[in-house]
């Protein structure tokens, strides 16, 4: 039971699966008991993004500006750079690939507005304080100017702050996911649409699986050139921590190991106990490939227009957003989601599938970015020793 409780993989597996199922045969009554919840979840999670957005960000900026100096400078802009390159990667992919995979399913989903769907009995709105943007943009500011202070009472206010939010996603918002995703595929089940959700998963896995790997190969592929080493070598030596990733699921517990290969590669103690925290926090490779390609394929599937511009700036602003989101169980995505609604334009149905489909692949998205850590902090040290 304690397996199942602290496993939200586990929870979201069955969730689905029991959606899947009862969708066929539960009787209509009860099946708008979930879709009311499902509706207030939304309006909750609405509430809160804007807030998770500022919790996180504004500490997370803060503590980066007081740690001043060239090396910090470079940390950064590689693991953004890495960022980006992985969004770019799987844009492109995705466009190529997915318009030839998913043929069969584009246009056939319409989540939300099914003529067969549940209908909830009553629906309570409770706007946010703020846009998603404006959080942003807030967030932002806040932290460069908390960067240049030291032990100030606002220092000490978002620290509480950031506290509190990451209580209430673990407390609040975790648990109740599995329930919501739940009802989501109730209500696709009862509509008929369930068949192309789940053959468009299973298509999207096995392609952000062969990415994974392949953006893997082009980091330590660089990273091989810069530190003139075999970059098979160097990703071998990366397993480890690749491994303990894919079990913790968290990059910020996988520190110990990810350290401990990262000076195997021999990599200088002092840039590896600078680098491999601070990239386990700010470099995001992994998620990004992720999110990029489920927003994709589910943008292709409902007929969405899809532009490179606005994606290369709704990635842009991912790769701040989900700054320090590593820290806090499913942090990425709920990070994200807020993003994923403003700029794309996604409906809490779709928000509802995207925050499953991150959690059924989390393990390898965590791995990623760990494993990119090693290269990314092999290519820092070089950087330096040649200075």
């Amino acid at each position: 039971m304690n397996k199942l409780k602290n496993n939200l993989l586990l929870r979201i597996i069955i969730s689905i699966i029991l959606g899947i199922i009862l969708g066929q045969f539960i009787p209509e009554f009860i099946g708008r008991i979930f879709i009311t919840f499902n509706k207030l979840f939304s309006e909750l999670l609405n509430f809160m993004i804007p807030l998770i957005i500022i919790g996180l960000i504004i500490p997370s900026i803060g503590r980066l500006g007081q740690t001043a100096g060239k090396l910090l400078l470079t940390m950064v802009l590689l693991a953004y750079g890495s960022t980006i390159f992985s969004g770019l990667l799987a844009y492109i992919s995705s466009m190529s690939l997915f318009p030839f995979l998913l043929e069969n399913q584009t246009g056939q989903l319409n989540l939300g507005n099914a003529a067969n769907e549940y209908l909830p009995y009553f629906t309570i709105e409770f706007p946010p304080l703020l846009g998603v943007m404006s959080a942003l943009v807030l967030s932002f500011l806040l932290g460069i100017g908390l960067s240049k202070l030291r032990n100030s009472t606002f220092e000490k206010f978002s620290i509480d702050f950031e506290f509190i939010i990451t209580y209430l996603i673990q407390s609040l918002i975790i648990p109740l996911l599995p329930i919501f995703i739940f009802g989501i595929f109730l209500n696709m089940s009862h509509s008929g649409q369930v068949v192309v959700v789940l053959n468009v998963f299973i298509k999207i896995i096995g392609v952000i699986f062969i990415l994974h790997v392949l953006l893997l190969l082009i980091q330590f592929s660089i990273a091989g050139v810069i530190a003139k080493k075999n970059p098979l070598k160097l990703l071998k030596l990366m397993l480890p921590a690749y491994f303990t990733a894919l079990g913790t699921q968290s990059s910020a517990a996988t520190i110990p190991v990810t350290l401990a290969q990262v000076k195997k590669m021999g990599v200088t103690e002092d840039v590896a106990n600078f680098a491999v925290p601070l990239s386990a926090t700010i470099h995001l490779s992994g998620s990004m490939l992720k999110i990029v390609c489920c927003c994709i394929a589910l943008m292709l599937i409902q007929g969405m227009n899809i532009d490179f511009l606005e994606f290369l700036g709704f990635m842009m602003m991912l790769g701040i957003a989900m700054v320090a989101a590593p820290g806090v169980p499913g942090g990425a995505i709920m990070a994200a989601i807020g993003i994923i609604g403003s700029m794309l334009g996604f409906s809490p149905e779709n928000q509802a599938l995207m925050i499953a489909l991150y959690i059924s692949m989390d393990s390898f998205g965590t791995a990623g970015n760990v494993t990119g850590d090693g290269a990314l902090t092999l290519m820092l040290d070089t950087i330096f020793k040649k200075k």
